[in-house]
């Protein structure tokens, strides 16, 4: 019986880890669908934050890279003043950036729902 008690005790911290987790990131960072994404990324500044590999291989035209790992020593390069879009391959690593720069000052964070891979919009690769 106290194995099930265990059980349910750890499953309880496990929820509650992930609501306060989400709570957190819906009030750090705005998803955004791909043409919410596109009408307001031009004006802004356009951050990918997955590692250089992956960027050389195809990047949102615009887009400049600072990958996640990154991300502690170069955030100063990025503007607080200014709208910052994030992307990441699947939203994981741009949500965590978000709540990184959140807590550095940064108030006007959008992430690219479902990242890179739902991207149909233009691309630019290197050779």
């Amino acid at each position: 019986m106290t194995v099930l008690y265990t059980i349910a005790i750890i499953l309880g911290l496990i929820i509650v880890y992930v609501l306060v987790n989400t709570l957190r990131l819906k009030k750090a960072v705005s998803n955004l669908n791909q043409d919410q994404f596109i009408q307001g990324y031009r004006k802004a500044q356009l951050i990918d934050v997955r590692e250089a590999k992956e960027f050389e291989a195809g990047h949102i035209l615009g887009a400049r890279n600072i990958p996640s790992t990154q991300l502690r020593q170069r955030y100063k390069e990025i503007r607080p003043d200014l709208p910052v879009y994030l992307y990441c391959q699947n939203s994981g690593r741009s949500a965590r950036a978000a709540l990184f720069l959140k807590k550095k000052g940064y108030n006007q964070l959008y992430q690219l729902q479902g990242g890179f891979k739902t991207w149909t919009g233009k691309i630019k690769t290197k050779a």
